[in-house]
C-alpha cells in the first residue's frame, strides 16, 4: 500500500488508478462519474455530504484506495476513501461508486470451492462486522468486504466513526435491493439517500448509506 500520496490536478489523475482505464474511463461509467463529483465539490459532494450530516468538512479523499485483508493477494479497493470532520467527530468513509454496474458475485459464488484463504477472509470479515452466521449466499460479497474496508481504516487512523456509502449515479436506483438485503443483516432498513446507523460488537458507530448523485456526471 502506497504511503505518500500526490495531490489531483483535476479528473484526469483518476484515470490511472484504475485496474482497466480503457474500458473503466468512460461517460456513464462509475468511475468519471465519481472523479467528475468530487473534483466538481471542491469537498463532499453533497448527497454525501446529507447522509453524513454535522456540516461534515472533508479533510482527505483518495482515490481508488486499497485495503489489505487477510486470506488472499487481492486487497478491498474503495472507489474512493475519505477522512471527514463532522462536528465533534471523524468519520472514515468508503464509498463504492455505482451507475449500472453490479456489486460482482454473490457469496455462494465467491465461496464456491472455497480456498483455505477464501474460508479465512471471510471467518476475519464475519468477525469484523459482527456476524454470528454465515451470510446468505445470495448477498453480494462486495458489500461485505468494502465494508470491512471501512473498519480497519476506521481503526488505523483511530477515527469515531466508520462509514461504508454507495454513491449511485443511477436515478432509477439500480441494485438497491442488493444494498437493502445487506442492511438487513444489521436489522437496519435501508431508504435511498437516508442514513442508517449501527453499532458492531467492538463498539465502532458504523454508518450504512446509498447516496444518490447527480445525474449531470453521467
Amino acid at each position: 500500500m502506497a504511503k505518500v500520496y500526490v495531490p489531483s490536478t483535476g479528473v484526469e489523475d483518476w484515470k490511472r488508478f484504475l485496474a482497466n482505464p480503457e474500458t473503466q474511463w468512460q461517460r456513464g461509467y462509475s468511475a468519471m462519474a465519481a472523479a467528475l463529483s468530487w473534483e466538481a465539490a471542491q469537498g463532499l459532494p453533497p448527497e454525501i455530504s446529507d447522509l453524513v450530516g454535522g456540516s461534515p468538512e472533508l479533510l482527505l479523499a483518495i482515490p481508488e484506495h486499497k485495503v489489505a485483508l487477510p486470506g488472499g493477494r487481492r486487497d478491498s479497493q474503495c472507489d474512493v476513501f475519505a477522512l471527514v470532520r463532522a462536528g465533534e467527530e471523524t468519520l472514515a468513509i468508503a464509498v463504492e461508486a455505482k451507475v449500472n454496474e453490479t456489486f460482482g458475485p454473490t457469496v455462494g459464488e465467491w465461496m464456491s470451492n472455497a480456498s483455505d484463504g477464501k474460508l479465512e477472509r471471510m471467518r476475519f470479515i464475519r468477525d469484523l462486522l459482527g456476524l454470528s452466521a454465515p451470510p446468505p449466499d445470495d448477498l453480494r460479497y462486495q458489500l461485505l468486504h468494502r465494508t470491512a474496508a471501512a473498519i480497519l481504516e476506521a481503526r488505523r487512523f483511530k477515527t469515531d466513526r466508520a462509514a461504508m456509502i454507495v454513491q449511485s449515479f443511477s436515478q432509477n436506483h439500480r441494485w438497491f435491493e442488493d444494498f437493502a438485503a445487506f442492511a438487513r443483516l444489521f436489522g437496519l432498513k435501508a431508504r435511498p439517500g437516508q442514513a442508517m446507523n449501527h453499532i458492531l460488537p467492538s463498539s465502532m458507530p458504523l454508518l450504512l448509506g446509498w447516496a444518490v448523485g447527480s445525474p449531470d456526471f453521467l
